[in-house]
């Protein structure tokens, strides 16, 4: 099997096993090891399996735990299937949508 030592973008979600579109939502909201060449990303295989490598998961709970702090002024709860949700607001500032089927109300 020859292994390439530069990818696309096709090539390094492959490597990780991800779709396109959750390499590209992973590619724009982290610090991933790329370059963009023209009007193509380039990833070298070693840097993506060595930034896979050093990412603790404690981390991201802890990232994700601090940003529910901060923005636990919205309750988001699943649509229910008439396209109602319950909510509780307790300022203007809406969270970002995280899931499909869950909806978000001021």
């Amino acid at each position: 099997m020859n292994e390439r030592d530069i990818l696309n973008i096709d090539e390094a979600a492959e490597l990780l096993g991800v779709s396109i579109k959750t390499f590209n939502k992973v590619l724009h909201n982290e610090n991933m090891p790329a370059r963009k060449i023209g009007r193509e990303w380039k990833f070298s295989r070693k840097a993506l399996i060595d930034w896979v490598g050093s990412g603790r998961s404690q981390d991201f709970y802890k990232d994700s735990d601090a940003r529910d702090e901060e923005s636990n002024d919205v309750e988001i709860t699943p649509q229910a299937r008439n396209g109602s949700a319950a909510h509780e607001t307790t300022s203007e500032k809406p969270r970002a949508r995280r899931t499909v089927g869950w909806q978000i109300e001021d």
